[in-house]
């Protein structure tokens, strides 16, 4: 995994959106790119814009690496169905992704770090790896001792967003399931997400 260089409100001024909806975004108060050449507005071209999508998508789930998106990608055409929906099917099975939307921290960075650090368990076992996909009717729990943490009750006390319907979670024991794999139209996202650009950028 690549180290995430830039800071996330970096990367959300760089995409000119207030990608994960936090009050804290630096974009709420200046809506243009860093940079001394941030204020100039071009209009983007065809690619141009497939590529914003993409970034869009890969800075949402904690700045993935082009390398393992291609991946993403890769699985998403084989599988049947509409590509763009299983691109995001897969992204949403993401074990710091599930972490995130279940409301155990406040957000998919402080998910990654959660999983890294060995504070989460799938189906009773520790599971470290914050890519590992998680499967419909998995249980997904933070470790008992680990449920005091200050960034854990954060998430959970958070009133920034709700947990989704595809997952059924009880915040008093910190456990949750995956009952199914959302489709783009379930997934809360803050700002427009476009996976068929995505698709359309990898098939030139």
């Amino acid at each position: 995994m690549a180290k995430r260089i830039a800071a996330k409100h970096k990367i959300d001024r760089r995409l000119g959106v207030n990608l994960w909806g936090r009050p804290k975004s630096p974009l709420n108060n200046r809506e243009y790119g860093p940079g001394q050449h941030g204020q100039r507005r071009r209009k983007p071209t065809d690619y141009g814009v497939q590529l914003m999508a993409k970034q869009k998508l890969k800075g949402y789930y904690g700045n993935i690496g082009e390398k393992q998106f291609r991946k993403y990608y890769a699985e998403a055409v084989r599988r049947k169905g509409d590509t763009g929906e299983n691109l995001i099917g897969i992204l949403e099975t993401r074990l710091d992704a599930v972490v995130y939307r279940m409301k155990f921290v406040p957000t998919v960075f402080a998910a990654r770090q959660l999983v890294n650090h060995g504070h989460v368990k799938v189906n009773g076992k520790r599971v470290n790896i914050p890519s590992f996909l998680v499967r419909e009717g998995d249980v997904v729990e933070v470790k008992e001792k680990s449920r005091e943490l200050p960034v854990v009750l954060e998430g959970a006390q958070s009133s920034e967003r709700d947990v989704p319907d595809y997952l059924e979670v009880d915040h008093s024991k910190m456990t949750g399931t995956f009952t199914r794999i959302p489709k783009l139209e379930d997934v809360p996202y803050p700002v427009q997400m476009e996976p068929s650009l995505v698709v359309e950028f990898y098939s030139r």
